[in-house]
C-alpha cells in the first residue's frame, strides 16, 4: 500500500508541476478569473443586477423579504458552473493526448506503476489546479457577501463550492479518459465539451420520456445535482453520482491504457 501511495504521489507532483510550468494553463486561468470578474460585477451591480433589483423593489413599496446574498450566490454558482464546462475540458485534453503525440505513453503503460495509480495522481494533480484557480474567487465572494444582513451561514457556500469541486472532479475525470483515446488534444477538447454538455442539458431530454426511464435518464444530470448542491441541499444520490462519473472515468482510463499496453506488446 505504501508503494501504491508514493507511486500515485510521485505522478502527482509530476502532473501539477506541469500545469504550473505551463504558459497555457495560466491563459485558461486568466480568462477564468477575468469571466468570473465581470460575471461577479455584472451580478451585483449591473442596471439589472441584484442590487438594482432590491433597490427598485422599496422604490415600489415591495416589503416581502429576499435574502440577496443567498440569491447571488446561487446565480454565482451557477455561472461558475457553465464557465466551467468550457474550461475544463481544456484542461483535462492534455492529460494522456500529450503523453501519446510525445511517445512516452509506451514508457508509462509499460511502467511498473499500475494504470489506476497513473489515472489517479493524473486527476488529482489537475483537479488541485483547479482548486488553486476557484480559491482566489472565494476571497472577494467572502468580502462581498460579509456586508450581506442577515449573514450568509459558511456552510452554504463552502456546500456551494464542494459543489463545483466534485462537478470539476467528474468531468476532469470523463476528460481524462477521452484524452487517453487520441494524441490530438484538440479532439480530445471537443469530445470532452460534447459529452459533458450532453450530461449538462440531459434533463432536459429525459422531460420528453415518460416513466422510470424518464426518471432514469434524468437522474444522470450534472447540472440537476449540480443545483441541487448550489442550493445547499445535500442529496446522497447526487453525491453517488458525482462519485460514479469520478470512478467511471479512473475505470475507463485504466482500461484504455491496459488496452494499449496489451496492443504494444
Amino acid at each position: 500500500m505504501r508503494v501504491i501511495l508514493g507511486n500515485i504521489l510521485a505522478i502527482y507532483r509530476k502532473e501539477l508541476q506541469s500545469y504550473f510550468a505551463s504558459p497555457f494553463a495560466y491563459v485558461i486561468a486568466g480568462v477564468f478569473w477575468l469571466l468570473s470578474g465581470v460575471f461577479f460585477a455584472i451580478l451585483l451591480f449591473s442596471p439589472s443586477g441584484l442590487i438594482a433589483q432590491i433597490a427598485l423593489r422599496d422604490q415600489m413599496g415591495v416589503t416581502e423579504p429576499v435574502d440577496v446574498a443567498y440569491e447571488f450566490l446561487n446565480a454565482y454558482l451557477g455561472v461558475l458552473g457553465s464557465l466551467s464546462l468550457f474550461l475544463l475540458p481544456m484542461l483535462s485534453m492534455g492529460l494522456y493526448a500529450e503523453e501519446r503525440k510525445r511517445g512516452t505513453l509506451e514508457l508509462l503503460a509499460t511502467s511498473p506503476i499500475t494504470n489506476w495509480a497513473v489515472a489517479l495522481g493524473k486527476l488529482l494533480g489537475v483537479l488541485t489546479f483547479f482548486i488553486t484557480m476557484v480559491l482566489p474567487l472565494l476571497i472577494y465572494e467572502a468580502i462581498a457577501l460579509s456586508a450581506a444582513d442577515p449573514p450568509l451561514q459558511p456552510t452554504i457556500m463552502l456546500l456551494g463550492h464542494a459543489g463545483l469541486i466534485l462537478l470539476a472532479a467528474g468531468v476532469l475525470s470523463l476528460g481524462m479518459f477521452v484524452s487517453s483515446l487520441t494524441d490530438s488534444t484538440l479532439l480530445a477538447a471537443i469530445l470532452t465539451f460534447t459529452l459533458i454538455l450532453f450530461l449538462w442539458i440531459i434533463e432536459a431530454i429525459a422531460g420528453g420520456l415518460s416513466g422510470w426511464v424518464g426518471e432514469a435518464v434524468g437522474h444522470l444530470s450534472l447540472l440537476k445535482h449540480y443545483t441541487n448542491l448550489i442550493q445547499g441541499t445535500v442529496n446522497t444520490s447526487g453525491l453517488i453520482l458525482f462519485a460514479s462519473y469520478i470512478l467511471l472515468g479512473l475505470f475507463l482510463t485504466a482500461q484504455s491504457i491496459e488496452t494499449f499496453r496489451f496492443q504494444r506488446s
